[in-house]
């Protein structure tokens, strides 16, 4: 139990640390899930992205409205039924994205290489395999 608890708190610090080195402006969880989910799955309907993220249509209404108003999705008629609306991501969102997770990877190399030694390289190379079975789990 101690272990699981440690690789929680090193875990959520990491996370925290990676995050505070990405330019994602004002941005809430809650914006950042539903443009990863459209980067990940493609365009979709809001009532699509709400069943996805777990919340109400309106709700993700008012978040695309937001994320459209910043230039970051766009809406364009669903050429399988005219009637809906598919949102997808912006040019520029997608170069957000790049820029934001290249500043991520960027401060993790620095870091990795400023406090590791390579043996120590080694064992977290063996520790990143464990930790992606776990995450699949």
């Amino acid at each position: 139990m101690a272990l699981a608890v440690e690789l929680r708190v090193v875990t959520g610090k990491l996370s925290r640390r990676l995050r505070e080195q990405s330019q994602a402006g004002d941005l809430t969880s809650s914006q950042k899930s539903a443009l990863l989910r459209l980067e990940r799955d493609g365009a979709a309907t809001v009532s699509a992205l709400a069943r996805a993220e777990g919340v109400r249509p309106q709700s993700m209404g008012a978040t695309v409205a937001l994320l459209e108003r910043a230039g970051l999705v766009s809406g364009h008629p669903d050429p399988r039924d005219g009637r809906q609306t598919l949102i997808s991501l912006t040019a520029s969102c997608r170069r957000l994205l790049k820029r934001t997770r290249a500043a991520r990877e960027d401060w993790l190399f620095r870091a990795l290489r400023a406090t590791l030694a390579a043996a120590e390289l080694a064992q977290l190379r063996a520790g990143v395999a464990l930790l992606g079975r776990l995450a699949d789990f």
